[in-house]
């Protein structure tokens, strides 16, 4: 098994948080979705500078776990 580890987007979003677009991927990595999402509210301080109306984050999954599991559901 490769190494498994969490990234947090910064996305910005039109009014009323519709049409996100990802602006930024903290460079940070946790271990769990738990680390992530409490570390959601230094991030979003952070990165206050980019210009959408509402900037918010999101916590995915990344690694080669995830790349392995892309390629199987490709051949499959």
């Amino acid at each position: 098994m490769g190494s498994f580890f969490y990234v947090m987007a910064i996305m910005g979003c039109a009014d009323g948080s519709a049409q996100c677009s990802e602006a930024r991927v903290e460079q940070v990595r946790y271990t769990s979705i738990q680390q992530c999402q409490a570390a959601m509210p230094g991030a979003l301080q952070r990165n206050s500078d980019i210009d959408y109306p509402v900037v918010t984050a999101a916590c995915r999954a990344n690694g080669a776990q995830m790349a392995q599991a892309e390629q199987g559901k490709r051949r499959g």
